[in-house]
């Protein structure tokens, strides 16, 4: 290959061989693939609008409240002490992409994540209805600055800003629930004035990535694009170009009516660039497995069409993997992906049992620090300790006491009383375990102790009990 076909190995796309930026003007996507994303993106962005302002049972459907150590996930309220539910559910996520992506690519990214919805389905078709197409685009970038381009660029940045700010405001739902937040819209920005600030800095956060940024977070922020790289393999799934059939003998070349292309020689493909053209991030798909391939398969749809109009069969760009490209092969699972496919089995098992022994109620008592045992009349030995009583759930728990389930004594608690864990609140306060001297076998005894809330048992616990080494 001469030095020049080889060029595009040196940089990235969106990348001028000076170093500079190269603005993408993608065509607009049409097709089968383009109208499949469409209603999925429909679909996706009702869910991640919606969330933050759907209620179950008095919870938010999803919550991610840092700050207010507050998180309900399908509804289902979660504290900082599920931290390990969260680390679990965060490795499984992490493996389900890897798996994903060992098996057919980089098709989350063109497919579900955010950024490439809101930026090819929302602001992208925003820039069509404005400005026009790709040559039209193009045009327009040119031309001086004249009332027609102050008065499209002016209103596609404004649309721009003010989706930028809804954008803000439903994921500031999620982090400090959407009650808050319609109560924060009513009162006024004045009034919640630092709120109000960390929402522009968000709205100009998004403001950024979509009017400039754009494509670049796929392709130099976001590490999921290098992460591909490793990942893949010749067995894996994506869109590529079936460069066998695109090729042949004598390479590419222009259509030309009425010619047998496959008798001269000659690959399917027309050298026709609409590839490139409607491609999102700037790359031409027939030089390969590139970073910056999103599997959008904008290109699919761009090469189906063009097929169509020549009169030769479709999928000269598909979803092939370079085994099935060279060998004909079909799509097998391997060893890798089979590896991928047990962990995780065995880890959603792990979860599902981990959610199923989740108690409604978490109890933490200890010893209070600095205190030794008090030994009182009749050989009885007294520990004084702390306890903290958490309830997940959004009904209240009354007529909560406590009972020794492994010795035979008594607990006193300092409220002389039972007591009530409010709904996702807690209880605390202070109890004496005491016990007979007779039945410690040794200076330190773990002794277990059961939550009742009446005569149901709601959680158990245990602790250590301290007494005189010379009782055994």
């Amino acid at each position: 290959m001469k030095e020049d076909d080889i060029s595009y190995r040196d940089r990235i796309g969106t990348m001028t061989s000076e170093g500079k930026r190269a603005w993408i003007y993608p065509k607009k996507p049409e097709g089968k693939f383009y109208n499949y994303r469409t209603w999925l993106t429909y679909v996706l962005l009702a869910l991640l609008i919606a969330s933050p302002f759907i209620h179950i049972n008095g919870n938010q459907f999803m919550l991610f409240n840092v700050l207010g150590r507050e998180f309900n996930v399908f509804g289902l309220p979660f504290w900082p002490q599920d931290f390990y539910l969260g680390v679990v559910v965060m490795i499984i996520s992490v493996l389900i992409i890897t798996f994903f992506t060992v098996a057919f690519g980089r098709l989350f990214c063109g497919w579900i994540c955010p950024q490439t919805i809101f930026m090819e389905m929302v602001f992208r078709k925003i820039e069509y209805w404005i400005e026009g197409d790709r040559g039209s685009q193009m045009r327009l970038d040119k031309q001086e600055w004249n009332s027609e381009k102050i008065r499209k660029k002016g209103f596609k940045w404004f649309l721009f800003f003010i989706i930028s700010f809804i954008i803000a405001n439903v994921f500031l739902a999620y982090l400090i629930s959407s009650k808050k937040l319609l109560r924060y819209i009513e009162t006024g920005p004045i009034e919640n004035l630092c709120t109000f600030v960390a929402l522009l800095i968000f709205t100009g956060v998004f403001y950024f990535i979509f009017a400039w940024f754009r494509e670049q977070v796929c392709t130099i922020a976001c590490p999921y694009g290098r992460l591909q790289s490793v990942l893949l393999d010749n067995k894996s799934i994506v869109v590529a170009y079936n460069h066998k059939r695109g090729e042949r003998e004598k390479g590419r070349s222009k259509f030309k009516k009425n010619e047998n292309r496959a008798a001269l020689g000659k690959g399917d493909c027309i050298d026709c660039f609409q590839c490139v053209n409607v491609c999102p991030t700037g790359i031409d798909i027939r030089n390969g497995t590139q970073l910056e391939c999103i599997n959008c398969t904008a290109c699919i749809d761009a090469c189906d069409a063009i097929m169509e109009k020549v009169d030769l069969p479709k999928g000269l760009i598909g979803f092939y993997s370079e085994e099935s490209i060279e060998r004909e092969q079909k799509f097998t699972f391997t060893p890798r992906m089979k590896g991928f496919a047990a962990i995780l089995f065995v880890l959603v098992g792990l979860l599902s049992g981990m959610l199923f022994l989740r108690n409604d109620v978490e109890a933490n008592i200890l010893r209070l620090p600095g205190q030794l045992y008090e030994q009182e009349a009749n050989n009885i030995i007294s520990n004084v300790y702390t306890f903290k009583l958490i309830n997940k759930t959004t009904g209240k728990f009354e007529d909560v006491h406590f009972k020794l389930l492994s010795h035979k004594g008594s607990i006193e608690s300092v409220t002389h009383g039972s007591m009530t864990i409010p709904e996702k609140g807690l209880a605390e306060g202070t109890l004496f375990i005491k016990l007979n001297g007779a039945i410690l076998n040794g200076e330190k005894e773990e002794v277990e102790i059961g939550i009742y809330s009446g005569d149901k048992l709601i959680e158990t616990t245990k602790t250590n009990f301290m007494g005189p080494r010379t009782f055994r």
